[in-house]
């Protein structure tokens, strides 16, 4: 029989999709207000994979990720969910969006995405939320799944996150020797 337990810690992760990179710095401060401070940013990389944001955001996007320093409850993906969401609706202009933020989370077995749209592979979190698991770790590395944005089911995505995941493995080794010692 299994028995309910507090969740480890996760790894908390923002994707920042835009055509004005003077925005990221204002997103990302909002972010560690209730994250912490970022402590791992990629380089910014072209976003060619689909042609879906390009009528309300313009031609040229670029993507960069960021992690962010502190552990945190997995419970935090929700209320920091809304608190993107109402980031992007500041920062649009004439209605048109200028910043798609999305928040998630990585773990040693998967990345966790959070949106407000339903699907079939998708679960219910809280407050108008859902989780989808969107990366999977095996054989060493993330591992795409059928519904995995092809973005983040390649180069340069998928190595940033190793290199995040490995990070977090660290940590989550440094917090457990800290929680055993108590």
């Amino acid at each position: 029989m299994s028995e309910p337990r507090p969740p480890v810690p996760v790894k908390p992760v923002a994707s920042l999709l835009t055509v004005r990179r003077e925005l990221v710095p204002r997103a990302l401060a909002r972010l560690a207000e209730h994250l912490g401070p970022p402590d791992m940013v990629s380089p910014w990389w072209p976003f060619p994979h689909t042609d879906y944001y390009v009528p309300e955001m313009g031609v040229g996007l670029e993507r960069c990720l960021a992690s962010f320093l502190h552990l945190a409850d997995p419970e935090f993906l929700p209320p920091v969910k809304l608190v993107a969401h109402r980031l992007e609706q500041a920062l649009s202009l004439g209605g048109r969006r200028l910043l798609n933020l999305d928040v998630g989370y990585l773990t040693g077995e998967r990345l966790v995405l959070a949106t407000g749209k339903n699907f079939r592979h998708r679960l219910y979190l809280s407050h108008g939320i859902y989780g989808e698991v969107t990366l999977v770790a095996a054989r060493g590395g993330f591992t795409p799944l059928p519904w995995t944005y092809p973005d983040y089911a390649s180069e340069p995505l998928l190595p940033w996150l190793e290199r995040v995941r490995r990070k977090y493995l660290w940590q989550l080794r440094q917090w457990r020797q800290i929680v055993s010692e108590a």
